[in-house]
């Protein structure tokens, strides 16, 4: 029996599989979420239930609500066009855009940390700071407390 592959913890590892699917689901053309989810979980191996049902609740809010993250990514990158984005960041950005503006149950600090250590992880050298300046940019005009999580 194969071995699970050790992460630092159970949301890292279910924010980096949905970093992993918004990358291939980004780059894949013709394929419904219906059709491409099911597709990548064939791919993946000893996922915990728990981590996959994480993965799949922030797969699915970043899909459902694209259309807003990625106006809120263009407003904070500064007009930069999204395809001119390595792949990897602006998946990322966007995962961490959800987290900040549609999941109270996360303070926002906590998806930028993840983010930025994502970005270090499976990016460029410089991709960490990018993320973290763009996402620090977003934090400042949250309407929430930072540090924090509230609501739920």
């Amino acid at each position: 029996m194969e071995k699970p592959v050790k992460h630092p913890g159970k949301r890292r590892h279910a924010r980096e599989l949905a970093v992993q699917f918004l990358y291939q689901f980004d780059l894949s053309t013709g394929d419904t979420l219906a059709d491409a989810l099911p597709m990548f979980w064939q791919t993946q191996t000893n996922i915990e239930d728990n981590v996959r049902t994480f993965a799949e609740e922030l797969i699915h809010g970043c899909a459902t609500n694209r259309e807003s993250i990625d106006e809120k990514l263009r407003k904070y990158t500064e007009h930069w066009e999204l395809p001119r984005m390595a792949a990897v960041d602006r998946n990322i950005l966007r995962l961490a855009i959800y987290e900040m503006t549609c999941r109270d149950d996360i303070p926002p600090v906590v998806s930028i940390n993840e983010a930025v250590e994502i970005a270090k992880r499976y990016s460029t050298r410089e991709s960490g700071a990018f993320v973290n300046g763009i996402l620090d940019r977003l934090r400042s005009d949250l309407p929430r407390p930072a540090r924090t999580a509230s609501g739920k």
